[in-house]
């Protein structure tokens, strides 16, 4: 069996579709009714990139072949030591409204508000309940996920695995469903210092539309904060990582509240 995405990348393109089937939820075959993983009709709702030669692969499942968004886009790539580390991870509910908070009016790209940002889209998401970098509402289904990639993850012999969270509050939600830190805590601590009573932050949150007063019991609020810069430098350099079938029990935020 192979045991990263460079040596899946090297089989057949039947063999690499079956393995990488493996990471989908079979809870969004369901619930949007669409073919069966192993069947030839998925090919139109189900894409990939995986190019020999290449070590990592994208994939998105779609609920309707032209829909704009996929309802799940996950990027894999391998670790220096061959471990299995996600990149970028979304689960869009087709349903909910889009802000377009992942470009800017003209077009152009703005990686989730990473490199620009389209302020009205972003302002219309947080008031939509949203978080940062969302387009669309999310599905609810992290737990089942998890739970299916991990099944990939060990299905290639790995133990462990690794995320890198794009934005604050993702770090949070990973932390709840058990990872724990391989580089980031410190930065996550300072932050619960910075939110709590007589933190530093406290005194920037000047109730512009994204540093509002509320942000300092909201996970969501903070991560908006955030994003807009109240640390004084991005949110990077943070990456997780969790054993499978096992919880770290890691809290960095306390009691705060969604």
């Amino acid at each position: 069996m192979p045991s990263t995405i460079a040596s899946i990348n090297l089989l057949p393109e039947e063999e690499k579709r079956r393995l990488y089937a493996l990471a989908i939820p079979e809870v969004l075959i369901e619930r949007f009714r669409l073919p069966a993983l192993d069947s030839q009709r998925i090919r139109q709702f189900l894409r990939f990139r995986f190019a020999p030669g290449s070590s990592d692969v994208e994939m998105a499942l779609y609920h309707e072949p032209r829909f704009p968004d996929p309802i799940l886009y996950a990027h894999l790539t391998d670790t220096l030591n061959g471990q299995i580390h996600v990149l970028l991870y979304i689960l869009n509910d087709p349903d909910s409204p889009r802000f377009d908070v992942d470009r800017m009016p003209d077009g152009t790209p703005t990686r989730f508000g990473i490199l620009r940002r389209n302020l009205e889209a972003e302002k219309a998401a947080l008031e939509a309940g949203l978080a940062p970098g969302q387009v669309r509402r999310g599905l609810r289904l992290l737990g089942q996920a998890i739970q299916a990639f991990e099944r990939f993850v060990r299905s290639l012999g790995h133990e462990i695995y690794f995320v890198e969270p794009l934005y604050y509050h993702n770090a949070v939600i990973f932390e709840r469903y058990g990872f724990a830190y391989q580089k980031g805590r410190k930065l996550m601590e300072r932050i619960q210092a910075g939110f709590s009573p007589g933190g530093d932050l406290i005194p920037l949150l000047d109730g512009s539309p994204f540093r509002r007063p509320e942000a300092v019991n909201s996970i969501r609020l903070r991560s908006w904060a955030i994003h807009d810069g109240i640390l004084g430098e991005p949110f990077t350099d943070v990456t997780m990582y969790k054993y499978v079938g096992r919880m770290a029990g890691v809290n960095t935020c306390g009691d705060c509240d969604w």
